[in-house]
C-alpha cells in the first residue's frame, strides 16, 4: 500500500472521528457568529454559548446540534485524504533523506501548503454547512424567517439558483486565509509538542496519551491563530446573495468592528476552543493510529 494510499485511509478515519466529536461545538459557533446585531436596548438572541445550547435544544432537540453535518459527512473523506496526504508529499519533497523526521519549521511549510489544497474544498462545504446552521439563528422574534433549507442539497439547489455554480466559492479569500496559516501554525505545534514529550525528534514511540495531548493543542492554536478570520467567513457564507450587508471580506471586518468592537470578531470563541480540543485529539490520534496500522 503507498503512502498516499495510506494517508488517503488514515485521514479518512481522523476526519470521522474529529467530526462526530466536534461537530455540536461548530453549531453553536455559528450560531454566535452568524446571530444579527441586536436593536439598541434590545438583547442578542443568544446570551452566550450554554444559552445558545438550550434554545437549540428547545426549537430542535438534540439533533439541531447536528444540524449542518450532512456536507462535510459528505466530503470528510476528501478534505481530510486531501489534506494529510498533501501534507505527506511536501513532507517527502522536504525530506533531506528516507526516514528523517522533519524540522518544526518543515512542517509549517507542509501544514500551509495542506492549507493551500484544502481551502479551495472545504469552501463550498462549509457555505453549505453554515447556511443550514445559521438559519435559526437568523431568524428574527416571532415573526422570524421561516426554515429555508431542508438539507445540504437544499442548500445547494438555493445557492446555485441565486448565484449560480461560483456562489458556491463565497467566501473563499477568508477561508484561504484561515486554511493557509490555520494549518500551518497547527502542524507546526503539532510537531513541536510530540518533539518536546518525546525529548528529541525521533517521535515514532509516543503513547496513544502523549499523542492526544499534541493533538489537542495542535487544534487549540489553530482557532488561537485565525478566529477573526474564520468569523469574517461565517457572516459572508450566510449573507444573503441578492441584498447583501457585505461587498467583501475587508467590508465584513470593517463592519463587524465599527457595529461590536473587537469582541464581534470572538463570537462564538468558546465553543470554537472548547471544540478544538477534543475534535483534533480524536483526529490526530484516529490518523496516526490508522496510519501505523497499515505499516
Amino acid at each position: 500500500m503507498g503512502d498516499v494510499a495510506k494517508d488517503l485511509a488514515a485521514g479518512t478515519v481522523g476526519g470521522a472521528a474529529q467530526l462526530i466529536v466536534g461537530h455540536p461545538f461548530d453549531t453553536i459557533k455559528v450560531k454566535l457568529q452568524s446571530q444579527p446585531v441586536p436593536l439598541p436596548g434590545q438583547p442578542p438572541k443568544f446570551a452566550g454559548a450554554i444559552d445558545a445550547v438550550k434554545q437549540t435544544i428547545a426549537a430542535e432537540g438534540a439533533g439541531g446540534l447536528y444540524k449542518g453535518m450532512g456536507a462535510p459527512l459528505a466530503t470528510v473523506a476528501a478534505f481530510n485524504a486531501v489534506l494529510f496526504s498533501v501534507r505527506g508529499q511536501m513532507e517527502s519533497l522536504l525530506r533531506s533523506e528516507p526516514g528523517k523526521p522533519l524540522t518544526i519549521s518543515q512542517q509549517v511549510v507542509c501544514g500551509a501548503g495542506a492549507g493551500v489544497a484544502v481551502g479551495f474544498l472545504a469552501c463550498p462545504t462549509e457555505l453549505l454547512k453554515c447556511r443550514l446552521q445559521a438559519q435559526s439563528a437568523l431568524a428574527t422574534g416571532a415573526g422570524g424567517v421561516a426554515v429555508k433549507y431542508g438539507g445540504p442539497m437544499d442548500v445547494a439547489r438555493h445557492v446555485v439558483s441565486e448565484a449560480g455554480v461560483r456562489g458556491l466559492f463565497k467566501g473563499l479569500v477568508p477561508t484561504l486565509a484561515r486554511e493557509i496559516p490555520g494549518n500551518a501554525a497547527m502542524f507546526g505545534v503539532y510537531e513541536g509538542i510530540k518533539q518536546y514529550l518525546a525529548g528529541g525528534e525521533d517521535t515514532s514511540k509516543l503513547g496513544r496519551g502523549s499523542l492526544i495531548v499534541a493533538g489537542g493543542l495542535a487544534g487549540a492554536s489553530f482557532w488561537s491563530f485565525v478566529y477573526p478570520t474564520d468569523v469574517v467567513k461565517s457572516v459572508i457564507q450566510v449573507d444573503d446573495y441578492k441584498n447583501p450587508r457585505f461587498s467583501g471580506s475587508i467590508d465584513a471586518f470593517r463592519k463587524t468592528l465599527a457595529s461590536e468592537g473587537v469582541k464581534g470578531l470572538y463570537k462564538g470563541f468558546g465553543p470554537a476552543m472548547a471544540r478544538s480540543v477534543p475534535a483534533n485529539a480524536a483526529c490526530f490520534l484516529a490518523y496516526e493510529v490508522t496510519r501505523s496500522s497499515l505499516g
